[in-house]
């Protein structure tokens, strides 16, 4: 006998040429972002400009990847002339894990506005569940990072601050396990928006997605090609794109493997974001709501579930190296 479990529809729907997430704040983000982890300076300001001509509104962006700067003087440029508007996009930054003492909380965030010269995140997220010690603004902790000593909760409060101040107009949280984000949602005064995690062909993680999605939580994927080449020459990881069973699908679907991956993921219900700095393969990752994967395809799809985090970035294991809080060889594994 097959097993019944709760798994709920997604809240979005992908008919729609522009199809938005309305989250628990009420304010609505697009499903499809762009993503600037890994761009490195001199590439992330013109992949910007070319991300909103392929039509991308929906931006994620981050303190520790050392380019909000840059990323802030291509979004000046679109307005200025007359790209876009402020309110035209969907902005999502993130608090840093050296950012988590109260009383930096508000610090960082402003530190990042300027960064970007902007007035107001559209989503606040913090990005890991680990408190480091503060190391500077300037200076996010990475290597020989210790632990801080500022519960997980009093960040929270600090985040709904923000939101109360207008800085922020929804927050949420980044590389959260089921047991973290339920004792969270169970203390929050502001609802919790969005988790944005490790998920994709060979990670399902189908209890916490459907956990979030059951209470009105956007689920984000931050990974969802599984890493890619990158991970795949880093790693030397097993990555979906080359799967015989994607490769399969996608010739069935005239798609490239990509889009089928984010087209099993969106229909799981999942908001994705994909990243690249070649512009014909940034509208290939948009064209992915004029086809429909069957039920028999997402099972197959879903099979593949290895159940196995590949650690692409969703744990900061080596940061710990060379202080007292390394604890293995690798570092420190938070989620052990």
């Amino acid at each position: 006998m097959t097993a019944t479990y709760t798994s709920p529809a997604p809240k979005f729907d992908l008919s729609s040429p522009s199809p938005t997430y309305k989250l628990a704040s009420g304010h609505e983000m697009p499903i499809i972002a762009y993503g600037t982890f890994r761009s490195a300076p001199g590439e992330v300001g013109p992949a910007i400009i070319h991300a909103l001509q392929a039509g991308y509104r929906h931006f994620d962006l981050a303190h520790v990847y050392g380019n909000e700067a840059e990323i802030g003087a291509a979004f000046q440029r679109a307005f200025d002339e007359g790209l876009v508007q402020r309110q035209d996009l969907f902005l999502t930054g993130k608090l840093w894990n050296s950012d988590h003492d109260v009383d930096i909380v508000p610090q960082a965030c402003d530190h990042s506005l300027r960064n970007l010269g902007l007035d107001y995140f559209d989503l606040y997220l913090i990005h890991f569940p680990v408190a480091w010690k503060h190391t500077g603004l300037d200076k996010p902790s990475w290597g020989a990072s210790e632990l801080g000593s500022t519960p997980l909760i009093d960040t929270w409060r600090a985040m709904e601050a923000l939101v109360d101040e207008g800085k922020c107009r929804s927050i949420g949280v980044s590389n959260y396990p089921l047991l973290l984000i339920h004792d969270l949602v169970a203390q929050a005064r502001v609802p919790v928006s969005c988790n944005q995690i490790e998920v994709h062909a060979y990670y399902a993680r189908e209890s916490l997605v459907n956990y979030c999605l059951s209470r009105d939580i956007c689920v984000t994927a931050h990974t969802p090609l599984g890493g890619g080449v990158v991970n795949n020459q880093t790693w030397d990881t097993p990555i979906p794109l080359k799967d015989p069973v994607i490769v399969r699908i996608a010739a069935a679907h005239k798609k490239s493997a990509a889009q089928v991956l984010l087209r099993y993921l969106l229909q799981r219900g999942i908001v994705i974001l994909p990243k690249s700095i070649k512009p014909e393969r940034m509208k290939e990752n948009l064209d992915v709501l004029d086809f429909n994967l069957s039920e028999e395809e997402m099972k197959e799809i879903l099979a593949l579930d290895k159940y196995v985090s590949y650690k692409t970035n969703p744990n900061p294991l080596g940061a710990f190296l060379g202080g007292p809080d390394a604890f293995s060889a690798d570092g420190t594994d938070i989620f052990d």
